[in-house]
């Protein structure tokens, strides 16, 4: 399914209201299909992005904005909400959002060890280099309003 196609489904079953807008639609990650399952399950309910390599006309996301999350396929898992959206330090990205993440063991370290590599790899792609000091985080929370069924 597309995401416009789950979208406009979410609003013809009144569980989005019919004058939202679809803020956008992606993958988790490197690993789209095991991120989203987490997701869908409601172990995974924030993100973090960094701030530093959103182009300069790409809009922030936004409270109470909707997404549909992806699979590796490009096919359309589930609908989030926003509840927060909130931009840090990477080193003071806090044990509690790190949880939150819901992946490996949910702890900080974890999450600092697999976002280091993940953001060194993306910086490089860009010809830059990720300095965990100066870096920016844009840390998202959120939850599921529809699945796929």
């Amino acid at each position: 399914m597309t995401p416009d196609e789950l979208f406009n489904k979410a609003k013809e079953s009144n569980i989005v209201p019919y004058e939202a807008k679809l803020q956008s639609a992606f993958q988790f990650g490197v690993y789209a299909d095991e991120l989203a399952s987490l997701v869908i399950s409601g172990k995974k309910t924030a993100t973090t992005s960094s701030l530093d390599l959103y182009e300069d006309n790409e809009p922030l996301p936004q409270h109470g904005a909707y997404d549909v999350v992806l699979d590796s396929q490009n096919q359309a898992v589930c609908i989030i909400k926003n509840d927060s959206v909130e931009i840090k330090n990477y080193l003071d990205v806090s044990e509690k959002h790190a949880y939150l993440e819901g992946e490996g063991d949910r702890s900080l370290q974890y999450w600092r060890n697999v976002h280091n590599e993940f953001f060194i790899n993306e910086y490089q792609l860009l010809g830059h280099v990720f300095n965990e000091r100066e870096a920016k985080m844009v840390l998202e929370n959120f939850h599921v309003v529809y699945p796929v069924k």
